[in-house]
């Protein structure tokens, strides 16, 4: 008798979809490593909030803050971001104008419309304001965005949106002059005898996060208080009041620089 002759088997038409897995897979390795990358900023900034917290004497372990703050003002230095965020601040300013260039106009425009995209970005149009004057570049710190009424203080929910800033402006050697303004609210406190006082240490505040988080050169800045006195809007209204508080960051064109004071007093 012959031998039975054995069924071949049907040729599996379902392979492809050992391929399709594995593609899939590699896909979802991709988005998964995409996410954790996304997430390492978000770390990055919640540590720096944390070193500005410590370095003001806050703690969590729910004991009293310690703010090192003097008794007869409000004026409280900026402290340094992390480390990584201040080396690139440094990198990009070396401090007595090294490795800096000067801007000129175009620059401005250049630096303008990058601010402005990057605020549109954000959803920070309505905390700093842009423009280009015959001083030079003006950037507006409102006040609404960095400080609560009344002090001289920046929020820290305000510190990467001010460290973007001094970014964009750290790589030129141009002088810099730092306007605090006001507006015709009297200010009467015991920090604050008048709006003169608020708005220079609003000020003073931001030259020292410059000049220590970003090695901004100190003889090339300096800082002002205007009090209600330079208005750029009416303050008989309460948009116009919001207008005017504000600080200026001003850096100086050719034209603004010859008004300053020079570094070296001639013999």
């Amino acid at each position: 008798m012959a031998r039975q002759k054995k069924h071949e088997k049907e040729p599996n038409h379902e392979r492809w979809l050992v391929s399709y897995a594995d593609f899939i897979t590699l896909l979802f390795a991709v988005f998964v490593t995409l996410y954790a990358m996304g997430q390492s900023d978000k770390k990055k900034v919640e540590q720096v909030i944390q070193s500005m917290r410590e370095s003001f004497g806050f703690t969590t372990t729910g004991s009293a803050p310690k703010p090192a703050v003097l008794d007869t003002t409000d004026l409280r230095i900026i402290p340094s971001l992390s480390p990584d965020l201040a080396n690139k601040g440094r990198s990009q300013g070396q401090g007595a104008g090294k490795g800096k260039v000067r801007a000129e106009e175009k620059d401005f425009r250049a630096i303008k419309a990058a601010m402005e995209a990057y605020l549109v970005k954000q959803g920070a149009q309505e905390k700093v304001s842009v423009g280009i004057t015959r001083r030079g570049l003006v950037v507006s710190l409102k006040e609404a965005g960095f400080f609560d009424s009344g002090s001289a203080i920046v929020r820290e929910s305000a510190y990467p949106l001010l460290a973007k800033v001094a970014e964009s402006l750290a790589g030129y050697a141009n002088g810099i002059r730092v306007e605090g303004h006001t507006d015709t609210v009297p200010m009467s406190s015991h920090q604050f005898p008048s709006n003169w006082e608020l708005s220079t240490a609003r000020a003073t505040n931001i030259v020292h996060f410059l000049t220590k988080s970003y090695d901004f050169d100190p003889t090339a800045i300096s800082a002002a208080g205007f009090g209600e006195f330079r208005p750029i809007a009416d303050n008989a209204t309460a948009d116009g009041r919001s207008k005017n508080r504000r600080v200026d960051i001003v850096l100086l064109s050719g034209e603004g620089e010859k008004a300053e004071p020079e570094t070296t007093p001639k013999q």
